[in-house]
């Protein structure tokens, strides 16, 4: 896997109560170095019309934005809030500074697009030097470039609330502390699927649901959970904690009488 350089904290951003991150590079950074695969909910511009294939943005769990805020590798962003508050605190020189550096950047994006124009035109054209000249002297209309980050950029989290997550969220913890790669396991009518490596080399080992300490297990439920895991070459995993640092897990495998 190629090597890219973040700056931690990352930025992850939360949408409506959902957790984003729509940089490539910290997509790569978390899988690579976190463990963090999230999933790809985006379009890919190139083939709009398939569903096979996602791209950026990338949606994280509650579970994995906590957890990678806990830890000190990234801050979390309401981009709405971010967004308006930062640009209503700008003073009148940033503000002139923030327009400034939005026309340099039209303008020498119109400068590239024109400069492709013309060697387009020289390989086509073969008419005098005049009709050339008259081209290259056209007035150059910067182009109106939409910003993609607020300025200045945010350092820190504007909302010092932790990410929401369910009472699975020490298993989770739990298990990702162990070297687990975690996943959503709805597919499989779990709450996460656990791999032991990158989700692209290994299929996954376990099929995980999480239940209190002191919580009643139906047998049904495990007898089920055994079958379907079994069913599809994973184990079935059950934990909970009991206390804070106290996590166990069992897993079951379908056997016949």
């Amino acid at each position: 896997m190629v090597q890219v350089s973040v700056s931690e904290p990352f930025l992850i951003s939360e949408i409506s109560s959902r957790y984003f991150v729509f940089d490539v590079s910290t997509v790569t950074h978390m899988r690579s170095k976190h463990h963090i695969c999230g999933v790809l909910i985006g379009n890919i511009p190139q083939a709009t019309q398939q569903t096979v294939f996602s791209g950026i943005p990338l949606e994280l769990m509650p579970e994995e934005a906590r957890l990678l805020v806990e830890k000190g590798h990234a801050f979390i962003a309401d981009d709405v809030a971010g967004h308006a508050s930062n640009l209503a605190n700008l003073n009148p020189e940033e503000k002139k500074a923030f327009i400034a550096e939005l026309e340099r950047e039209g303008l020498e994006g119109a400068q590239m697009q024109r400069q492709q124009s013309l060697q387009k035109k020289q390989a086509h054209l073969k008419r005098a030097g005049s009709s050339m000249e008259a081209i290259q002297s056209s007035k150059i209309e910067p182009l109106r470039l939409t910003p993609t980050t607020s300025y200045p950029p945010l350092h820190a989290s504007p909302i010092p609330d932790l990410p929401k997550v369910p009472s699975s969220y020490p298993l989770f913890a739990h298990l990702h502390e162990k070297g687990y790669f975690m996943g959503p396991g709805l597919r499989f009518g779990c709450q996460y699927v656990a791999y032991p490596g990158d989700p692209l080399r290994y299929h996954s080992h376990f099929l995980v649901t999480s239940y209190e300490w002191d919580e009643e297990i139906d047998l049904l439920d495990i007898v089920g959970g055994g079958r379907l895991g079994t069913g599809v070459k994973k184990g079935y995993m059950i934990g909970g904690a009991r206390a804070k640092d106290d996590v166990r897990a069992f897993t079951f495998e379908w056997a016949a009488m």
